[in-house]
């Protein structure tokens, strides 16, 4: 069998696959019946289903590949970076339930509907925003993600890297605008088994046994790659990762959509517990093409190609379409989420405050409009910065800052007003803006900055101000 069968036959199981993803995204169509299916799935998800959707949204196309070429030429640090993550993701599991309760008694479905319920309209506008421009760049890092890998295909069938992020994009908007939150969780446990067996399992097994087994492996391995070297801009990033699991958008709407407190608990829990044994492996993959791929920059145009590039250098056909087809759904999961998310904070969270009288069709509607803009916009982001861990940083970076402090504050702190919420998220967003301009300070990242700035502004702003501008209380119970 010569080498341009076995691409045409990874070519069709991949076709199969992405039509597969179309279908369950026609399928759900059938279960949308109102906004809150729509976006929440009418809280209907148990801790195995969220489990799998929480793994498969985290473990991202920009972070999976994005990660694995920061591993290829910083060794460790990608894994380093991972940690706060990973930590941050726990912490948010132990307060889920929170999350969940303040939903199901209060009917909130996202960040800015809680500000709005908290300290009013103008919190709700100005947190819907950074949301939405956060959601939409980390779409775009998905797109440059997978169209890295379909141009790793390029040469064979004339595919370039702006028609494969094209044709990214067209599936999973197709999908996430016809089912909703159904849709994109659905898919997303099909995606979860996927990139487990064929990319995280498979691709490791297959890379070690070419380079001669783990002993081999092991001795190849250059050290100096597994010595941390801390910097500020590590320092920066480590920070975004970690105060990013406090406002992750995408996470509280699964939160939301929990069949009860445990569930939201125990689904994130578990998924987050996966991811850390799939960054580990993203590690050993990266160190795995230092000793079988020494030009991946020269050979494949990027170092975000290290994964797909070992599943074509080390297995034979059929497992290459499988395991590539495994990496497009670590990808399109993740941009799924994103976009809903996008969707629904536009058009829930903005439009419908100044439009408070339109119907749930027109909203439903209006969401699917909403999300071929959306889409399009991220799709023209990710033509024009090709790097899928460059977008994520840099949108990281300003989200963390500005949202990461106050979400949590509304979400605890009895004491937070209005004025201390709006401030700090302004605040934290100009730091931030400020640090970036002038070139990071000191070597320091622009997150670590612009969150203390943030913590500074809410805490003393709110204590001056709740006495005479008292914040509306959450006043809940835990459910069962």
């Amino acid at each position: 069998m010569d080498h341009s069968q076995i691409q045409f036959i990874d070519l069709v199981l991949i076709i199969a696959y992405l039509l597969g993803m179309l279908l369950i995204g026609v399928f759900t169509v059938k279960r949308i019946k109102n906004t809150q299916d729509y976006y929440v799935a009418g809280r209907s998800f148990g801790p195995i289903v969220l489990m799998a959707t929480v793994c498969a949204t985290i473990i991202g196309g920009s972070s999976m590949m994005g990660r694995a070429g920061l591993g290829y030429t910083n060794g460790i640090e990608c894994l380093m970076t991972a940690l706060p993550y990973m930590i941050g993701m726990f912490l948010f599991s132990a307060y889920a339930g929170r999350i969940y309760d303040v939903g199901y008694h209060h009917n909130i479905t996202s960040i800015p509907e809680l500000f709005e319920f908290r300290f009013g309209k103008s919190a709700k506008i100005v947190s819907a925003i950074m949301v939405a421009l956060a959601m939409m760049g980390t779409v775009a890092s998905q797109v440059t993600a997978t169209a890295t890998i379909i141009k790793l295909l390029g040469s064979q069938y004339g595919i370039s890297y702006e028609l494969g992020a094209l044709i990214a994009t067209c599936i999973f908007l197709l999908y996430t605008s016809a089912g909703g939150l159904f849709g994109v969780v659905y898919t997303d446990v099909v995606q979860f088994f996927m990139l487990v067996i064929f990319v995280y399992l498979l691709v490791p097994i297959s890379s070690i046994t070419t380079i001669g087994g783990l002993g081999e492996f092991l001795s190849n391995v250059d050290t100096s790659y597994l010595i941390p070297k801390v910097d500020g801009r590590l320092l920066g990033d480590i920070m975004s990762y970690l105060v990013i699991t406090i406002a992750g958008a995408e996470m509280w709407q699964r939160a939301f959509a929990a069949k009860s407190r445990k569930d939201a608990k125990r689904g994130m829990f578990w998924g987050t517990a996966v991811y850390a044994v799939c960054v580990t492996m993203i590690l050993v993959m990266a160190l795995a093409a230092q000793q079988l791929l020494p030009d991946v920059q020269g050979t494949y145009g990027s170092t975000d190609a290290v994964i797909p590039a070992l599943a074509i250098t080390t297995l034979p056909a059929g497992l290459t379409g499988l395991a590539l087809a495994g990496i497009l759904s670590v990808m399109m999961s993740t941009a799924d989420s994103y976009l809903l998310v996008s969707m629904q904070t536009v058009v829930n969270d903005v439009v419908k405050t100044f439009k408070p009288n339109l119907t749930e069709k027109q909203i439903l509607l209006l969401s699917r409009i909403m999300s071929v803009v959306l889409a399009v916009s991220a799709l023209v982001i990710a033509l024009y910065v090709k790097s899928a861990y460059t977008i994520l940083t840099t949108i990281y970076n300003f989200y963390a800052a500005a949202a990461g402090i106050p979400a949590l504050a509304a979400l605890y702190w009895k004491k937070a007003t209005k004025q201390g919420i709006l401030s700090g998220m302004v605040g934290g967003f100009a730091v931030c803006t400020v640090w970036k301009t002038l070139g990071s300070p000191f070597g320091l990242g622009a997150t670590l900055p612009g969150a203390l700035v943030c913590l500074i502004l809410v805490v003393v702003v709110s204590l001056l101000t709740y006495k005479k501008s008292p914040s509306v209380m959450l006043n809940v119970t835990k459910t069962a």
